[in-house]
């Protein structure tokens, strides 16, 4: 019988995925100062490219000056950018693989001395499980409309490049996510209050990136919920999840919500986000990208078996040995789903 993890998926823009193994867009620090792609860049996507994956997905990439989380991170800001991006392309279509670019703004979640200016929907100070933030400013019309322009523009710099997709971040406490979460915005005009209002943003910069870029498939990375008393909620997410397909969504990329990427401190082994995934999978008529400390061959194959995902994400372990899952030397692992989430990354997600 045919292993499922190398069964091919096809997307409905025609877009075909050579199996359902996905490298996850990493923070690799390997930029220049100025978010531009080095020779490192180039060199460390070689190597995730080895691990024959469906899709590699590139780190997260600030839209706006404004939007960087860290120093050297990976920038789409400006048209400087699309030289070294198109090389990062290439490199990765010459592997065979699909790949997308992860296009994001901090917001709240950063610290001024980076981003040079700390902006959130209410100026309210962004829950972090690790570590205590800065209050950012509360956001003016202006500032929405900048946002806006910013994603779309930055969207079209990567289909320029050459990448086929692009992947929204709303996840993990970062700007869009912000903007979803009653706990950070609280806000009284249109994108404020009810759930629709606060998705109004996102939904907004997915028609212009539609309208801009034609040819582009469009992700979203959504928490499956906040994971805090009265943030987002999994009902709330299955909702947001629906608006998201009508407007025209590709994938669905299922990680952790307002409080950050890090693994929730009660939850344990393989797969720790995978609950997440599976909440929403085989009901919204698009596939769904599961991820949490998914390691082994065996746990992937029963995921898929039983669809508590439709593409599984693997980060450290193809970090640790790209080839591994090509050469089918993952080990086997926990096959049961846990709503209990991992250890500390290597490198941020």
């Amino acid at each position: 019988m045919s292993k499922l993890r190398f069964r091919p998926l096809a997307l409905a823009n025609g877009l075909i995925l050579n199996n359902r193994l996905v490298v996850p867009p990493m923070a690799s620090q390997t930029a220049d100062s100025s978010g531009r792609v080095t020779e490192q860049t180039l060199a460390h996507y070689r190597q995730l490219a080895r691990s024959g994956a469906g899709l590699v997905m590139v780190e997260y990439s600030h839209v706006a000056l404004t939007g960087r989380s860290e120093p050297n991170q990976l920038g789409a800001h400006d048209e400087a950018c699309v030289p070294g991006l198109t090389l990062l392309a290439s490199e990765l279509h010459r592997a065979g693989v699909v790949t997308g670019l992860q296009l994001t703004h901090c917001g709240g979640k950063a610290s001024q001395d980076v981003c040079g200016d700390l902006m959130g929907p209410s100026g309210i100070t962004v829950p972090a499980y690790d570590r205590t933030l800065e209050a950012p400013r509360a956001m003016t019309s202006d500032d929405i409309r900048t946002w806006h322009r910013d994603f779309v523009a930055a969207a079209v710099r990567a289909d320029q490049a050459g990448f086929d997709l692009v992947e929204i971040h709303c996840a993990h406490g970062y700007g869009i996510n912000q903007w979803l979460s009653p706990l950070t915005n609280q806000r009284s005009d249109r994108y404020g209050g009810s759930l629709r209002n606060r998705a109004r943003l996102l939904l907004e910069i997915i028609e212009g990136i539609r309208v801009a870029a034609p040819r582009l498939g469009v992700i979203v990375r959504i928490p499956g919920q906040d994971g805090y008393p009265e943030g987002l909620s999994q009902d709330d997410m299955r909702t947001v999840a629906g608006w998201l397909v009508e407007a025209g969504v590709l994938l669905l990329d299922i990680s952790s919500g307002i409080g950050g990427w890090n693994r929730p401190k009660a939850r344990r082994g393989e797969g720790y986000l995978v609950a997440e995934s599976r909440a929403l999978c085989g009901q919204l008529g698009v596939p769904v990208i599961g991820v949490g400390g998914i390691e082994s061959a065996d746990y992937m194959e029963t995921a898929l078996a039983e669809r508590w995902l439709d593409l599984a994400a693997v980060g450290r372990a193809i970090l640790k040995d790209p080839v591994a899952f090509r050469e089918g030397q993952m080990q086997p692992g926990n096959t049961a789903p846990t709503t209990a989430a991992p250890a500390e990354a290597a490198l941020a997600l």
